[in-house]
């Protein structure tokens, strides 16, 4: 979020200063909260609020009735409205879920979904993050949905799935529920969202999409019933080339990394059929839509192709066309750096609460502070990051912390850029020359080796380390 309202107000009176708890004086104990824990984001509760009187006053705050997680998410969400109107260009809406983990606390175990492989308790977390499409900077947070998840019932029907107010494919539809019907807002979802109940939802939003193909369908050709059909992929891998790319890949879980991988881009229109086995609530009428598809050449030996099919309802006739799409798609990877803000960077699930009434309005509060982790390297990249103070973005002991590893002595000076490259070398980023940018996978690295020196951290003795 940005921190240009700080020239006036404070981040947090900007973000919950209009959140209605039912007293002012709980709206400005959130705000005076808020400001203290975006500061100093890491660490347990007690860390984050060092003071035991702030640390109370939390805990009173969310033992009120009227502080619960819809009010706290809906005066974030205005916030990041707000920030959407004043984007000049389009602004896409990332959604995607992630698991929170509270099987340590056995008192909130009746009231907790299962999660894993079955054996965990906690919440499915389904995020929707504002990002500008441009330049990829986080807007705010636009919605969240606490999910319990079902313990569906033995032999369950179709039809019973179907109409099920739990099922988890329903997910992506609530995270809907407070989106305008704008042609400026383009929603992002990955292959879980790959359900016609929802291509037909997102075909009649008023909003433009990208959701990635996982499902086999049944497709025609262009946009009228005409001639036989076929199936989506094999269509999709059929369509005339429209231009050629490479690009470096990072490596992740079961894919090797890739240097100058080469990519072919395809794409056109084409009419996306119904299932004859209605897993959910949808009509009868076919979808004409667009597909890219994105196919990596020549794989390393053993390594299966990079290949993402991508839906969507922006007219593709051209590289460029299909080049826009694909580049919406690829910032689809800020929100499962969001996820680890949420977890390395704010421990959310670290939290001791004994009522889920108590632990849901702190999840909301620390989502919002999650946010602002990720701008820290968005504020990396403005032109005042060389002169900026990293003191106005973290609290002083980060700084001191910091330039102790990095300079051994303590600089209260340090700037922003001093201290985001200096956080990527903690975890591992060279900052040579032909060095790109510090990727996140680099910055969560540095970050959870910062953290564990703040942990351990004794301010006099650190400063006689940096003195000598």
């Amino acid at each position: 979020m940005s921190n240009a309202y700080e020239t006036e107000v404070s981040l947090g009176q900007a973000i919950f200063g209009h959140a209605e708890l039912g007293d002012q004086r709980r709206t400005a104990r959130l705000v005076e909260t808020f400001d203290l824990m975006r500061r100093h984001p890491g660490g347990t509760l007690p860390n984050k609020l060092a003071s035991p009187a702030d640390l109370r006053a939390f805990y009173r705050l969310c033992d009120c009735d009227d502080v619960t997680h819809a009010a706290l998410l809906a005066a974030a969400r205005q916030h990041t409205l707000k920030r959407i109107a004043a984007c000049p260009g389009a602004v896409l809406l990332v959604h995607d879920a992630t698991e929170l983990d509270y099987t340590t606390l056995t008192s909130l175990m009746e009231d907790l979904g299962q999660i894993g492989k079955g054996t965990r308790r906690g919440y499915v977390c389904q995020n929707v993050l504002a990002v500008e499409a441009e330049t990829g900077e986080v807007l705010g947070l636009m919605d969240q949905v606490l999910h319990h998840r079902a313990d569906v019932p033995d032999h369950e029907t179709l039809t019973e799935c179907r109409e099920r107010d739990s099922r988890e494919s329903r997910l992506w539809l609530r995270g809907t529920e407070h989106l305008l019907a704008a042609e400026k807002l383009i929603d992002i979802c990955d292959q879980g969202s790959d359900t016609f109940e929802f291509l037909e939802h997102e075909f009649h939003s008023g909003r433009r999409f990208v959701i990635r193909a996982c499902k086999v369908r049944k497709v025609y050709a262009g946009h009228e019933a005409v001639g036989r059909q076929c199936y989506l992929k094999e269509y999709a891998r059929d369509l005339p080339e429209l231009g050629r790319f490479t690009m470096d890949v990072q490596a992740q879980k079961g894919r090797a990394a890739r240097k100058a991988a080469e990519f072919i881009v395809r794409g056109g229109p084409l009419l996306i059929c119904p299932p004859h086995a209605k897993h959910g609530e949808h009509g009868d009428q076919p979808l004409p839509l667009y597909v890219v598809q994105i196919t990596e050449v020549t794989p390393p030996a053993g390594e299966k192709a990079i290949d993402w099919t991508l839906l969507n309802n922006e007219p593709v006739a051209t590289l460029e066309d299909a080049w826009r799409v694909t580049g919406w798609y690829e910032r689809r990877w800020i929100v499962e750096e969001y996820h680890k803000a949420q977890k390395t960077g704010c421990q959310i699930e670290d939290m001791q609460f004994t009522t889920i009434d108590r632990l849901e309005p702190a999840i909301a509060l620390l989502s919002v502070v999650a946010v602002t982790l990720l701008n820290l390297r968005d504020a990396s990249r403005q032109p005042d990051a060389k002169t900026r103070l990293a003191s106005t973005l973290l609290a002083t002991e980060y700084v001191e912390v910091m330039s102790l590893q990095r300079y051994r002595e303590v600089r209260v000076g340090m700037t922003v850029h001093e201290f985001y490259y200096a956080l990527a070398r903690l975890g591992g980023h060279q900052n040579r020359k032909r060095d790109r940018h510090p990727g996140w996978l680099v910055l969560w690295r540095g970050w959870t080796k910062l953290q564990a020196m703040l942990d351990g951290y004794d301010a006099a003795n650190l400063k006689r380390c940096g003195q000598t």
